[in-house]
């Protein structure tokens, strides 16, 4: 039986909303899920829509191994008679998620849970509650003993109810600012996340080559147009197709895309943030997963932030949520 852990994020965000909303509405589950996060934030929701306790809590994270399908619920000691205003940023909501983390990384750990789904923080409220990383990929890489230079942020389209083709983003840079991206764009960069996107694409059982977009406009156009792709992208793909990877391009950014929808590559390569994640979310807003790769276990979350003026109100889509939670069972069954 598979143990998915859950954290609720930042529990005056739509973390606690989302949860509450799929179980209350789920069929009877037959995985064990582990929610991380106070249970005051799930209760709230529960009595703004009228519902009585779905989950179970427990004292130890370690007595979920010992139990039957279901859900349950372990709140952290250091959460405990902490205020979670909904729908307000404060430092609070920065402790719990940060906690929740911790608490998640040791259940990883320990062997307690088959992989981690992250509901959405603030990074702001993180940093500000001592948590010196800049959001979950971060915190998690460290935690976990990988690095954060040894990940890649992975963000696609998927729905578990339509096979037609979905765009699937790989970034080669996460969140610097524009100015930095070609400084970062390394080989070892490229052919790491070329690597780990390759590896993720065949276990999802997909077929058909990565496709990699070029850093400058039109690719670079020989050189006229800067040299990066003469100088770093192109030595990359020469050295993943060594490796026996199937790669194509570099291609330009206009272009790759249009194809990659209509199926033609397994997934894209994109150089920095806004590249990949514009045409992604044009086609795929609700339907969004950020996937960790190159992690020792499977990390998905919802790919939206905590939504702070949305919580209560019951209009937040929870679609990316649940596409979050299949692509992670999903990555949980290929790997056991």
């Amino acid at each position: 039986m598979r143990t998915v852990c859950i954290t609720l994020g930042d529990p005056c965000g739509l973390g606690p909303e989302l949860v509450v909303r799929h179980f209350v509405d789920a069929p009877a589950v037959d995985d064990r899920f582990l929610l991380l996060g106070p249970a005051a934030a799930l209760d709230r929701e529960l009595a703004r829509i009228g519902q009585s306790r779905f989950f179970t809590v427990v004292d130890d994270p370690a007595q979920v191994s010992t139990k039957e399908a279901g859900v349950y619920l372990y709140e952290p000691a250091a959460l405990s008679g902490m205020p979670f205003p909904p729908g307000e940023a404060c430092t609070e909501g920065g402790t719990a998620a940060g906690v929740s983390l911790d608490v998640a990384v040791e259940v990883l750990q320990a062997g307690l849970a088959d992989g981690l789904l992250t509901c959405p923080l603030n990074k702001a409220m993180l940093q500000s509650a001592g948590f010196d990383f800049p959001g979950h990929t971060e915190f998690l890489a460290e935690k976990l003993g990988v690095g954060a230079d040894q990940v890649c942020m992975h963000l696609c389209g998927h729905d578990p109810h339509d096979a037609s083709p979905k765009l699937r983003v790989s970034l080669a840079t996460t969140h610097p600012p524009l100015r930095d991206v070609p400084a970062l764009i390394t080989k070892e960069r490229l052919l790491r996340c070329l690597r780990l996107t390759t590896d993720f694409v065949h276990t999802l059982g997909l077929e058909g080559p990565v496709g990699v977009c070029g850093l400058n406009p039109h690719a670079g156009e020989s050189g006229r147009i800067g040299d990066e792709e003469i100088k770093t992208v192109i030595p990359a793909l020469e050295a993943a197709r060594d490796e026996g990877l199937d790669v194509v391009g570099p291609i330009p950014a206009d272009t790759i895309f249009h194809f990659a929808a209509k199926g033609a590559y397994s997934a894209v390569l994109a150089m920095y943030h806004d590249q990949g994640l514009a045409p992604l979310k044009l086609l795929h807003f609700s339907q969004a997963v950020n996937v960790t790769l190159g992690l020792p276990y499977p990390r998905t979350s919802p790919d939206h932030g905590t939504g702070y003026d949305l919580v209560g109100t019951g209009e937040a889509s929870i679609q990316s949520f649940r596409a979050a939670l299949d692509m992670l069972q999903k990555l949980v069954e290929a790997k056991r």
